[in-house]
């Protein structure tokens, strides 16, 4: 988690799905406004700024971070949102650059072409220079920054009065600075679904999905590409006012070039607790297939995810969030290499001071660290610092 992840929950837009009027909340500091400036500032340490396993390199970081965001609705049923956010680190004690200039820029558009059928499209283009999360096993002082682009498609429309018919599709591209680190793992990830959603009570959907994902290397495909068909069923229940779950449960049946194929549940289960106003707590579980950062060596990672997150309003003015993620996972190995344990946990605290809507003043602390079988995976990385930020 970085320092500028715990900025105040309740300043982040929260995508819901889609209704007649197709809008996803806009912050307190947002409404009424086309275009909202914000000018984030900040000082942190950072203890491993490359993720290193051995002779990790610490620093203080010096960070500008400022942003132009834009919501208009464009017609009664047409929502636009645009954001673009420029962030510049400079490191007292790193190799190199010692500033780096990471940049954001995010897209969307969502339509209602009637009460019962709506589309929403959104891209996210992403500069880290900076990564927030560090690749475990990566060697030491190895540049990790990468662009990224993801693109997000939704089409829905009602079959009746109480079923729903949903497409669904993502396209991300992976694209590592670092030549050595690029050839091995720069990739295209494409995943589309159709999704069927039947109210079954006013308080209780049932949801069945088909999804097909592919996962291109742009350099030794043959032996790392893979193809996956997911087969999931699920529901969404709101249990009381103030207390919602959700649930999916499937299989994946996923096929390797230059490996084994091999087959594997789908599990994913969350929910959220709103005990008071601006105070939730949300918590969950997934199990998955995910890439492995040394595919040389590793086919993929079997992930077991377990997450919890809260904001609590201590007053009117102050506001405590943190998040803890816990990862028992296997990283599979390719050939001869044996599998590989490995507990990964990430643990995010922040206060922040809300004196008015314009201003934000933010404490952030952050640790990572990952224990592994090998040696040469293991990380430990801690991150404390203070920021402001201004809105108008």
């Amino acid at each position: 988690m970085k320092m500028l992840r715990l900025a105040p929950v309740v300043l982040s837009a929260v995508a819901l799905p889609l209704a007649w009027g197709v809008y996803a909340p806009i912050p307190e500091q947002e409404q009424g406004k086309a275009f909202v400036v914000t000018l984030r500032a900040g000082l942190s340490h950072d203890s491993n700024i490359f993720g290193a396993a051995t002779g990790a390199i610490d620093s203080t970081v010096y960070s500008f971070a400022p942003s132009l965001k834009f919501n208009s609705s464009v017609t009664d049923q047409t929502f636009v949102s645009a954001s673009y956010r420029l962030t510049l680190d400079n490191f007292e004690d790193r190799p190199g650059d010692k500033t780096l200039d990471s940049h954001n820029l995010d897209l969307r558009v969502a339509h209602a072409f009637s009460q019962t059928a709506n589309i929403d499209l959104s891209n996210a283009y992403t500069v880290a220079k900076n990564p927030e999360s560090l690749l475990a096993g990566i060697p030491l002082n190895t540049d990790q920054s990468y662009k990224r682009n993801q693109f997000d498609g939704q089409l829905t429309g009602n079959l009746t009065e109480r079923t729903s018919l949903t497409g669904k599709a993502r396209f991300t591209n992976y694209d590592y600075d670092d030549a050595t680190l690029g050839a091995s793992i720069d990739r295209n990830e494409n995943l589309i679904g159709l999704a069927a959603t039947h109210t079954l009570l006013p308080e209780l959907k049932l949801n069945a999905e088909v999804r097909r994902q592919e996962v291109d290397y742009r350099t030794g495909g043959a032996t790392k590409d893979k193809e996956s068909n997911f087969l999931i069923g699920g529901f969404d229940y709101s249990v009381a006012r103030k207390f919602t779950a959700s649930g999916r449960l499937g299989y994946e049946w996923r096929q390797r070039s230059g490996a084994p194929d091999e087959d594997a549940p789908y599990i994913e289960v969350s929910g959220k607790y709103d005990y008071a106003e601006r105070s939730y707590l949300t918590g969950g579980f997934v199990h998955t297939l995910e890439e492995a950062s040394d595919v040389a060596r590793f086919t993929d990672t079997r992930v077991n995810r377990f997450f919890v997150n809260l904001q609590h309003s201590l007053s009117p003015l102050f506001v405590l969030s943190g998040s803890l993620t816990y990862e028992p996972s296997t990283l599979q190995g390719r050939g001869l290499q044996a599998d590989i344990d490995e507990r990964t946990t990430r643990f995010g605290l922040g206060l922040t001071y809300l004196p008015n809507r314009h201003w934000s003043i933010s404490g952030t602390f952050d640790s990572d660290r990952v224990s592994s079988d090998l040696a040469s995976r293991e990380m430990s990385r801690r991150r404390y610092g203070v920021n402001a930020a201004f809105s108008f």
